[in-house]
């Protein structure tokens, strides 16, 4: 047996693409940068958030509260739910992660469409499970074909309704087909991060769902609708069974402290996700119209960002496409690893990001 020189990751880790981050730069040079490659909210977080974090600096020699109590207080009232069955998370990235860790042995299978969260493929890796990809119809979540794709070493069904980066959903009557159509032991993940941009009589989140069954659970998140990102707070709601095996192996203080105070303060402010909610909706809709009426396809969205396609193999690619926008610091998302070497997502930004965007795509098309 030959003595191996150093300690050595165990088998399939290597094999996992890492996870890459939306850009942040422009080149050196560039007088403003209008970041639009993370989904982030162009209001930013509350400024009652802000304040909180403010007030707790003073005080960061304590651990936080390692059950989260004042924040899952918080987000319960909101959405009329039990904190009993709420867990928060350093990000809504981390209870993903749990719930791969805790319900995928060796050699499970862990399902999600071809263009879902790139994390779903990592997490199921890292545990040593076998990721399977299920084509998308139109750009979205095929029941059918998951469906189809359920064997019986399935062990979770990955979800992300909206999804990113294509910002297409399926109506709840879907997502109800869907669960009835899985074995009771499969677990049904409703990443549901996008949930508060929706503004469709079909939607929902999936509560009612969790609510009145024993293996779906639903993921969000505070960095989105309520910017803060930075801050990597995620939280699930899931039945008490669930919550009680994540609680046995996520970290003991897994969210700090001054993301705990900030979480309740932006979650307490209504006005605030109101007024990121209403920018969004007249953006969104007048960025399509306006990238479209270039001659641009922009996939049907419900989320905070848009898709854009540009054509194949000529000077209008989306490469050179993200090349012009970066030189003048309009910092778009790449999405080859998502399946679209040809399409740049772009956040729906400020109004002054979303008019220079197209007004530069303008630009570029005429070169």
């Amino acid at each position: 047996m030959t003595e191996l020189q150093r300690p050595q990751p165990k088998p399939g880790v290597l094999d996992i693409a890492a996870y890459v981050p939306g850009k942040s730069a422009a080149p050196a040079g560039v007088a403003k940068v209008h970041k639009l490659s993370s989904n982030e909210s162009p209001l930013g977080p509350s400024p009652k958030a802000i304040e909180a974090v403010r007030d707790v600096a003073a005080r960061l020699e304590y651990y936080p509260d390692g059950s989260s109590t004042k924040l899952r207080e918080a987000i319960a009232e909101a959405h009329g739910l039990n904190p009993a069955n709420i867990l928060c998370s350093n990000g809504s990235d981390e209870v993903l992660g749990l719930l791969a860790l805790t319900y995928l042995q060796p050699g499970d299978e862990a399902i999600f469409t071809e263009h879902g969260f790139l994390v779903y493929r990592i997490y199921t890796q890292a545990a040593s499970a076998v990721p399977v990809s299920v084509k998308e119809t139109g750009e979205t979540a095929d029941v059918d074909a998951i469906l189809a794709a359920v064997t019986p070493k399935t062990k979770i069904v990955f979800l992300a309704n909206p999804n990113n980066p294509t910002g297409t959903y399926i109506p709840f009557d879907e997502v109800r087909r869907l669960h009835a159509g899985l074995p009771k032991h499969v677990l049904l993940v409703l990443d549901a991060a996008y949930a508060e941009y929706v503004r469709r009589n079909d939607y929902e989140s999936g509560i009612e769902l969790v609510s009145s069954s024993h293996n779906v659970v639903m993921t969000r998140t505070f960095s989105k609708i309520h910017g803060l990102g930075g801050a990597r707070i995620g939280w699930i709601y899931a039945p008490a069974e669930i919550i009680d095996a994540l609680n046995r192996v996520r970290g003991p203080f897994n969210v700090n402290a001054a993301a705990l105070e900030a979480g309740v303060a932006a979650m307490k402010d209504r006005a605030h996700v109101e007024a990121a909610v209403a920018h969004n909706d007249r953006w969104l809709a007048w960025v399509t119209q306006e990238l479209t009426g270039l001659g641009l396809r922009v996939t049907p969205s419900v989320g905070n960002f848009v898709l854009v396609h540009f054509n194949d193999g000529d000077r209008h690619s989306a490469a050179a496409a993200d090349e012009y926008l970066t030189q003048r610091g309009y910092i778009l998302r790449r999405v080859t690893g998502y399946g679209f070497p040809n399409a740049l997502r772009m956040t729906i930004g400020t109004e002054e990001a979303n008019r220079g965007v197209v007004a530069a795509l303008a630009e570029f098309l005429k070169t």
